[in-house]
């Protein structure tokens, strides 16, 4: 059986930012606070005139330019959203018809901020079973429009952004070695959204309560993560054969800074491997797992044979995580 390597990466966000000293005029809270406990300075928003599927569409574009592949070459397209341009259809589907795609299926992922993770083991699947040769996956979300601005707990955190690959078949030993994924519906509570779906149908009240905005708990949410981020990463890289000394670079979900230095130290990973965008991006959900792989890419830091250890964990509870060993050569501008 043939493997399913990554042939080409896109990102994109938007052009409008929101500092830290713009929410300072919004929400009790100051630019030295949220750098020290989240490690983030700025966040992108998107335009009155943009939605998820415009910025899933911009990163896909640029994932098909540098694989040099046209959206005829697609088979299938997943995209990975908690924000959906609507109910239905769904990006996948809107995203499939602003590239042209007419030879592809699509759907959607709703796995929060592990979906990237989610939809790489998908296409991985599709693409070795030999039913599929181009698979783009994709993780976007406009997360600054299901933001409580009233809650300085969560405001601060949330950016606006897409990322996305290509999956194509490739040498067995190269590409997406395992993956790992898991699900926690039991605590799924502790990151939601309780109003507007088939159980609780949007009310003047409940929107007048902010229940159709993101609620979290981040106390235990830290726990959680600190804890099964190095679980997933020791099952997944033993699984493909490897250790996590063997790993070059981690790219962890984007979700605070602290998670990423706490689980990091759990998995005595180096600094240097531990990969983070946080400063200038916050977290971005599923989006912030490739934009952060495409931006390692773009500084010519990925060179073929480096082992990846990406891990994502989020809403739902979900938590999975991917060994890939890169078959890219180096990127030139």
């Amino acid at each position: 059986m043939h493997g399913a390597i990554l042939t080409g990466l896109g990102s994109y966000v938007p052009e409008a930012t929101i500092t830290n000293r713009d929410l300072e005029r919004v929400v009790d809270t100051t630019d030295e606070w949220i750098v020290s406990h989240t490690g983030m300075r700025e966040r992108r928003v998107a335009s009155q005139e943009q939605a998820t599927s415009d910025l899933a569409t911009a990163a896909a574009r640029r994932a098909l330019a540098d694989a040099g592949l046209t959206p005829d070459d697609l088979d299938l397209v997943i995209c990975a959203t908690i924000t959906a341009d609507t109910m239905f259809p769904g990006a996948s589907n809107l995203v499939q018809a602003n590239l042209g795609a007419t030879k592809c299926a699509a759907f959607d992922l709703v796995s929060g901020c592990t979906g990237f993770v989610y939809g790489l083991g998908m296409a991985s699947a599709c693409v070795r079973s030999g039913d599929h040769r181009n698979v783009l996956v994709i993780a976007a979300d406009c997360l600054t429009r299901i933001t409580n601005w009233t809650d300085r707990a969560t405001c601060v955190l949330f950016g606006d952004g897409a990322g996305a690959a290509i999956v194509s078949p490739g040498e067995a030993d190269s590409g997406i070695l395992a993956y790992e994924l898991t699900s926690m519906g039991e605590v799924g509570d502790l990151l939601t959204i309780v109003g507007g779906g088939s159980r609780r149908p949007l009310t003047a009240e409940m929107l007048a309560r902010y229940q159709d905005r993101i609620i979290m708990n981040g106390t235990e949410l830290y726990k959680l993560a600190v804890r099964l981020v190095p679980e997933v990463a020791e099952r997944v890289t033993k699984k493909a054969g490897l250790t996590l000394h063997d790993i070059d670079f981690v790219i962890m979900h984007q979700a605070n800074q602290r998670i990423l230095d706490a689980a990091a130290k759990r998995m005595d990973i180096p600094d240097e491997r531990v990969i983070s965008i946080l400063e200038n991006y916050g977290n971005t959900s599923g989006a912030s797992i490739p934009m952060a792989l495409d931006v390692v890419y773009r500084q010519g830091r990925l060179e073929p044979g480096h082992n990846l250890l990406l891990v994502g964990f989020g809403a739902g509870f979900t938590v999975g995580g991917t060994v890939v060993r890169w078959a890219k050569p180096p990127y030139k501008a």
